[in-house]
């Protein structure tokens, strides 16, 4: 099999998951989410948690952490969600809450994905293929410019592909910093971050 039929399988299979993942979302609390890999049960609770910020959402995590076994302090995000409460109330506090957006993802990143781990694992095993599917899936589950960088970065020995991407990635945070608060410059931004994203699912060895 070619390296190229290989990541076009590769890629599926992440975008599979992704979608997937999105419809677990809806409940962190039925059988089909506790029979989820441990790895998936996380990604999913770390993006309710960002989305909504609730004390249920905030349990939820601690709760995983200790059923496997994860270091994980989760009394720190509370000012997080006590500022967001406050954000609610306010008018015009775009600017506000597009910063506490950022803390609160520079929070969540602190867990890594465990896919990072995973594909680590494959590579000292020699095992290059699976280690870049499971960087790409960890990359997809970050949410702060620089664990995304970082990651990126990480990859450029074993995945030339992804210099582009870290270009594409620095551009995308320049759109971002000089975009207006208008909604024609917002669903710019957004059309560009999902580019970036199906770039990152897609880009081929």
């Amino acid at each position: 099999m070619s390296a190229s039929s290989i990541f076009t399988i590769i890629i599926e299979l992440i975008l599979l998951r992704v979608i997937w993942l999105k419809i677990k979302a809806a409940s962190t609390r039925n059988e089909s989410f506790k029979q989820l890999p441990l790895k998936d049960q996380l990604a999913v609770l770390k993006e309710c948690l960002l989305n909504n910020p609730t004390e249920i959402n905030l349990q939820n995590l601690k709760d995983f952490a200790q059923r496997a076994s994860l270091d994980l302090e989760v009394e720190s995000y509370r000012p997080f969600m006590k500022r967001q409460l406050e954000l609610s109330k306010a008018q015009n506090a775009l600017a506000e809450d597009n910063e506490l957006f950022a803390e609160e993802a520079r929070w969540l990143d602190q867990i890594q994905p465990l896919e990072f781990a995973e594909g680590q694992a494959a590579l000292q095993l020699g095992d290059l293929e699976r280690f870049i599917k499971c960087s790409l899936e960890g990359i997809a589950q970050l949410y702060s410019d620089q664990a995304i960088t970082d990651h990126l970065e990480t990859l450029l020995p074993h995945y030339p592909k992804a210099a582009s991407l870290l270009e594409e990635y620095r551009k995308l945070v320049e759109l971002r910093e000089s975009s207006g608060a208008d909604e024609e410059s917002l669903a710019k931004l957004r059309k560009a971050k999902e580019c970036w994203e199906n770039n990152l699912l897609s880009i081929q060895e």
